[in-house]
């Protein structure tokens, strides 16, 4: 389990049996938490979320909230990225986003990057200033119209950042989850289902 407010772990200790909570919780493609369809405008609760969001072992999302999780339904992927104008990554938690393994164009046009923490979105706000970024392998400057021209990216065409040139490849959408080990819409497994959390 990674880190949790000291509270939290607290009250995970008192209270060990206290039940999960699913299909309350979404995380939408630019970011924002909302409870049960509506979006929440609370800055101190979006960031006591985002201090206590972790994954299980299944590749479960959830928010520990004291002794209970809820778990999270994503619109698109686990993580929701900025994009700073020196190309440094940062995530919706607000955890910076250093290294990078691959950035991907899905077949619906959305702009993701993978790297240890897991698969992220790179925020529609930000695809303007992405696109600044594309570059061939030599560092010649690319264009979008370059990297849409065909059904995959070529692949010589990437894009600058932080951590440096990466190469842009395709995937499809709705493999994200099975490809990068996360759950978009979580559920409780059978022996779940039966008995309460340990």
């Amino acid at each position: 389990m990674g880190r949790v407010d000291p509270m939290v772990h607290a009250a995970m200790l008192k209270w060990p049996n206290v039940p999960d909570v699913y299909g309350w919780l979404k995380l939408d493609a630019r970011g924002r938490w909302h409870i049960r369809n509506s979006p929440i405008n609370q800055p101190a609760l979006e960031a006591f979320i985002n201090r206590n969001y972790l994954s299980d072992a299944s590749g479960r999302w959830f928010f520990q909230n004291g002794p209970q999780r809820v778990f999270v339904t994503f619109e698109l992927t686990p993580w929701v990225l900025r994009l700073s104008p020196d190309g440094a990554l940062g995530s919706h938690t607000g955890i910076p986003w250093p290294a990078v393994d691959a950035v991907w164009l899905d077949d619906a046009g959305h702009l993701l990057v993978s790297g240890p923490s897991g698969l992220g979105l790179i925020h529609d706000a930000d695809l303007a200033a992405a696109s600044e970024r594309l570059a061939w392998r030599d560092g010649t400057p690319a264009t979008l119209e370059s990297l849409l021209a065909d059904k995959e990216p070529p692949p010589d065409i990437g894009i600058e950042l932080a951590a440096g040139w990466r190469p842009i490849a395709a995937i499809e959408a709705h493999a994200l989850g099975k490809r990068f080990g996360f759950v978009a819409n979580p559920k409780p497994n059978d022996k779940e289902a039966a008995q309460p959390r340990p």
